[in-house]
Order: structure tokens, then C-alpha cells, then sequence
């Protein structure tokens, strides 16, 4: 049995400008500063007696030939890595698996390549990782989103991570105290999932239309860094509320007035600022605020402190079974 484990991440700001159909038109490509969370996806691979596939997640699928899976990410991961029979397959999530704004279904492709490609005795890298899980969901299943959450998946840790006009990627480590993060942010869920792909299809077709936007939102993600990596937890805060207010503007359905609300009700607790997570909808606000904040925001909704995943998409048992 093979068991990988995998964070979903937390965007600070540039969220957008990992779009195609931003970073390819643009001089300067996209960037986005971000984090990996210390909640996960975690993805079993087992032998399995006869030639079939099974495959447990919100449903279970049995199949003879791995063709005929519903689930496009677990078939396509199947097929790019060649173990498409006799094996069984698990997902567990730490978190709901769709719709929350933290890159779920991204780290699932991550967390199931790894643990694949691992059962067929290879050990591919982070980049190799991302990278095949961004051909899997854009490149094969054209789905309409960024590049940010394969790699932040994949890589763990803070990073500004640069999509470049040629589809290369650079990922840089962010220098941050981690204690200060748990200490300074938490997460709000809104209770509300949402499908993104809805979202992020109109924010691609109008990538140019409000490219200005997208533009002020690229330099927030370096501005962030630099706040970060000096503990100007206040000034992260403002970025965030900027960010956030030019985020609600860039496609109908960001936000709706029960998210607004609860935005200004913790905003009017004491938090510095925050934003929604992801494409927008529902899912999870970040913000910046102390311990208090977050346990008086706690008595009412959940709240997840912010604690980062140092390292990843990672193999964490193996009994050394493998594909025959």
C-alpha cells in the first residue's frame, strides 16, 4: 500500500494572474504569493486481487477497465502514469473536497500522481508533479483555471511563485515566521461550497477587459512577500481588504450579500482585513487579526488557524508493494 499526503494552499495576493489568459498576454507574466496549509488530501493505492478498479471517494466506483471511471481526475492520473488495473484507490480529505477555495481538486491530482507514480517505482519531484497535474486538469480536461494551486500543492511551504509567458513556472521560497502566521491570521468558513470553473471560465474570457485590475492585483503579490517577510502583519491586512475589494468587481457571483456581511461583521471585530479564497462564491475567507479575533469569530462560525505545510506532496507510508 501506498499513502501520499498532500496540503491544500491559502492565497495571499496575485490570485488571477496564474491564468492563461492572463500571463500569456502579459509582459510580465503572472505571480502569486501563497502558502501551503496544514490540512490535506490524503490518497491510498492498494493491490488489488483481480484485474479491476476500485475507487472509494464521495461514491465507489468498480470498473474492469479503468476507461469507463467517472472520476475524471483519478482516470487521467491513471492513464498518464500507466497503472490502470488490479489497484484500489482512496481519497480522504481534511476538508470539504470541492468548492471550499483552497485548491482541493488541484492537491487531489497532486496527491494521486505522487502516490501512483510512486506504486509504479518512480519518485518524481515537485515540479514534475505540478506540472503533470496542470497537463491533467487544463491541458486534458480543459478546465478553465490557474496554475497556482498544482504548485503550491506540490512544493508545500510559502512561495511567490512567476507564470511566465512560455508556460514556465519559478518557484521562490517567502522567508516567514511560521508561529506568526498562527498567531496573526485564521480562517472563516462561509458554509457556502461553490463550483469555480463557472467563475473562472468568465474571469478568462475578460482577462483583458480588466487587465488593470489583474495588473494592481500582480504587484499586490509582491508587496505581500515583502510584508510578510518583515512581520508587517498590519500591512498584509490593508493588502488583503485591497485585494479583496478589487476581486469583487472582476466577475458577477464573487460575492453575495450573505458574504459580504460576514465580512464586515469580522472586519468590525478588529480585523485588519481579509479576503475570499479561491475563485469566489463561497469556500473560505482568510484574514489578519490576532488570537482574540479569531476565538470570538470561533463562537459563531468555524475557524481553522493558518499553519503551514513546510513540505508538500509527500509519501508518507509505503510497504513497498508495486505495480506487477
Amino acid at each position: 500500500m501506498i499513502i501520499s499526503r498532500t496540503p491544500v494552499r491559502v492565497s495571499f495576493c496575485g490570485g488571477g494572474t496564474d491564468l492563461p489568459a492572463y500571463y500569456v498576454g502579459s509582459e510580465n507574466g503572472g505571480l502569486v504569493t501563497s502558502m501551503a496549509l496544514a490540512k490535506h488530501i490524503h490518497v491510498t493505492v492498494n493491490k488489488r486481487f483481480d484485474n479491476s478498479v476500485r475507487v472509494g471517494y464521495s461514491k465507489t466506483e468498480i470498473v474492469d477497465n479503468f476507461e469507463e471511471l467517472e472520476h475524471e481526475l483519478v482516470r487521467e492520473a491513471m492513464r498518464l502514469t500507466g497503472v490502470t488495473h488490479s489497484v484500489e484507490i482512496t481519497t480522504i480529505a481534511d476538508i470539504p473536497s470541492r468548492g471550499t477555495g483552497l485548491g482541493s481538486s488541484s492537491a487531489l491530482t497532486v496527491g494521486l500522481l505522487n502516490a501512483l507514480h510512486t506504486y509504479a517505482g518512480r519518485k518524481p519531484d515537485a515540479a514534475q508533479l505540478a506540472e503533470e497535474a496542470c497537463r491533467i486538469e487544463i491541458d486534458i480536461l480543459g478546465q478553465p483555471i490557474g496554475r497556482q494551486d498544482q504548485y503550491a500543492a506540490a512544493f508545500g511551504g510559502a512561495n511567490q511563485i512567476a507564470f511566465h509567458p512560455d508556460d514556465s513556472v519559478i518557484v521562490t521560497p517567502v522567508n516567514l515566521d511560521a508561529a506568526s502566521l498562527e498567531e496573526n491570521y485564521f480562517l472563516v468558513y462561509t458554509g457556502i461550497t461553490r463550483k469555480a470553473t463557472d467563475i473562472l471560465a468568465v474571469q478568462s474570457a475578460t482577462s483583458d477587459q480588466k487587465r488593470d485590475n489583474l495588473d494592481t492585483l500582480r504587484e499586490q503579490a509582491i508587496e505581500v512577500r515583502t510584508a510578510l517577510e518583515s512581520n508587517n502583519h498590519d500591512a498584509v491586512g490593508t493588502l488583503l481588504d485591497s485585494s479583496w475589494q478589487i476581486k469583487r468587481g472582476l466577475v458577477d457571483g464573487i460575492t453575495v450579500a450573505e458574504l459580504d456581511e460576514l465580512y464586515s461583521s469580522i472586519i468590525e471585530m478588529g480585523a485588519a482585513g481579509g479576503k475570499l479564497l479561491g475563485a469566489g462564491g463561497g469556500g473560505f475567507f482568510l484574514f489578519q487579526g490576532d488570537a482574540s479575533i479569531g476565538s470570538k469569530v470561533a463562537g459563531m462560525h468555524k475557524v481553522i488557524p493558518l499553519v503551514l505545510d513546510d513540505v508538500g506532496s509527500i509519501i508518507i507510508f509505503d510497504d513497498g508493494a508495486r505495480q506487477e
